[in-house]
């Protein structure tokens, strides 16, 4: 199977800072969109590119504007189709079943992954739009902030090929720990 985000990162990646700048557009738009891409490791990749806290920083808005199409675009598309009851219901039962069942949830999104679809989401469980791309944009600047000063630390006090390791090993543990955190927290909900 085809990883979309390899596909973006070999098609864009190799032209330079914009290729590399496209690419984390179109890598968070699609996550955003249809389905996970793992931006967490392109971002550091792509950080990896040019080890600069000013880079950091594009690539941080170039993120929060590819979230927040990507999760408008979802919302205005499920506005226009009629969704049906069953589905509203189960969006809604599950909210219940959730500790957090307003626009708080998207700020716990992006510690322990419990939502997908996001504009889809917000649509159906009828959020406020504003509060919610608010917190999409506080959620990007906290999580890709500090992988950011985390990555700059790295390349700040250690050699490139240690501060690389280091930064990866830092990203695999962000991604791990918030699918740990997922899966504890829906057990918990489960069970109390």
């Amino acid at each position: 199977m085809l990883n979309i985000g390899e596909w973006i990162y070999d098609l864009f990646g190799s032209n330079g800072e914009w290729g590399i700048l496209l690419c984390i557009f179109l890598i968070f738009l699609v996550d955003a969109l249809i389905f996970p891409t793992l931006p967490e490791l392109f971002f550091v990749l792509s950080f990896m590119y040019r080890p600069e806290l000013s880079f950091g920083i594009e690539l941080l808005g170039v993120a929060i504007i590819a979230e927040l199409i990507g999760v408008g675009v979802l919302y205005l598309v499920v506005g226009r189709i009629n969704i049906p009851k069953r589905i509203e219901k189960m969006v809604n039962k599950y909210l219940d079943f959730l500790i957090l069942g307003d626009e708080r949830l998207i700020l716990l999104n992006r510690v322990a992954p419990m939502i997908p679809f996001c504009g889809a989401f917000i649509r159906i469980a009828k959020w406020n739009i504003k509060k919610s791309l608010l917190y999409v944009v506080i959620g990007c600047v906290v999580k890709y902030g500090v992988i950011i000063l985390m990555s700059d630390f790295f390349f700040g006090y250690f050699g490139s090929d240690e501060a690389q390791i280091f930064t990866l090993i830092f990203v695999f543990a962000v991604i791990a720990i918030s699918f740990i955190l997922s899966v504890l927290y829906k057990k918990k909900n489960a069970i109390g």
